[in-house]
């Protein structure tokens, strides 16, 4: 059985004492073999969030990585960087990456290389464009995406590796894929994960699934065979909304 896993991504949200504030303000979170949960914050949050969780059962992510060690890329952060800072997770090819910065099936595959060479978990995002399901091609656009993601990764790593499907037209617009469609999607991947590397592998894969999740509706995704968790944007701001994700994330 896997543990349902849910992961806040702040974006360029908070400052460094409003993140303080936040942590400070959680209740008592659910037990990890209940619910595992993680907050992937901006670059300049981590050591302050890492400091402040380290009682918790809080994971503490970034939201991007390079996947080279060091060199002259001015204004990056290297997974060697997290790796030694103590993040837990690195959230890697968000479709707004994507969108605004270029990222590429590439570069997500050499991240999330990088990501599990430094000993962190990935969280690899895939999901189709508004056009791309019209047309009846997002099945095959996010197979596609899943395969160069895991392009190289051994299958002993494979398993640890998180997928968060978000479709690109379902994240920061209101709009939300029906737990149905989002639970088909999810097997997809799940489906292309056992091409890859077998059904056990596959087994042990979380998929998470990230488009205007709140806790209204975080129930019905979780109640789907495929779905283990969500990656969360706006909803993931507000302590009192984080709790109510976990909450509801108990199987």
């Amino acid at each position: 059985m896997r543990t349902p896993f849910i992961a806040g991504n702040w974006k360029m949200n908070k400052t460094i004492s409003e993140g303080e504030q936040f942590i400070d303000s959680l209740g008592d979170l659910p037990a990890e073999d209940e619910v595992e949960s993680a907050i992937c914050a901006p670059f300049i949050h981590l050591p302050s969030l890492l400091e402040k969780a380290q009682h918790l059962n809080l994971g503490i992510g970034a939201e991007n990585a390079h996947y080279e060690d060091s060199g002259a890329f001015t204004g990056e952060v290297s997974a060697a960087m997290l790796g030694d800072l103590g993040v837990d997770y690195v959230i890697i090819g968000h479709s707004e990456r994507r969108e605004h910065f270029n990222e590429t099936d590439g570069t997500v595959n050499k991240k999330t290389h990088a990501v599990l060479d430094k000993n962190m978990i990935p969280i690899v995002c895939v999901g189709e464009s508004d056009a791309e399901r019209e047309a009846g091609d997002h099945a095959s656009v996010v197979e596609s995406q899943i395969e160069k993601a895991f392009d190289g990764i051994p299958a002993e790593s494979a398993g640890k590796v998180v997928v968060a499907y978000e479709p690109i037209w379902a994240i920061g617009t209101g709009k939300s894929a029906t737990s149905e469609d989002a639970n088909e999607m999810c097997g997809v991947i799940r489906k292309k994960v056992a091409s890859l590397y077998g059904n056990e592998t596959a087994a042990a894969v979380r998929i998470q699934y990230g488009g205007s999740v709140k806790p209204a509706n975080i129930g019905e995704y979780m109640g789907q065979e495929h779905i283990d968790g969500a990656l969360v944007g706006g909803a993931s701001l507000e302590p009192e909304d984080f709790m109510a994700l976990l909450e509801g994330a108990k199987r």
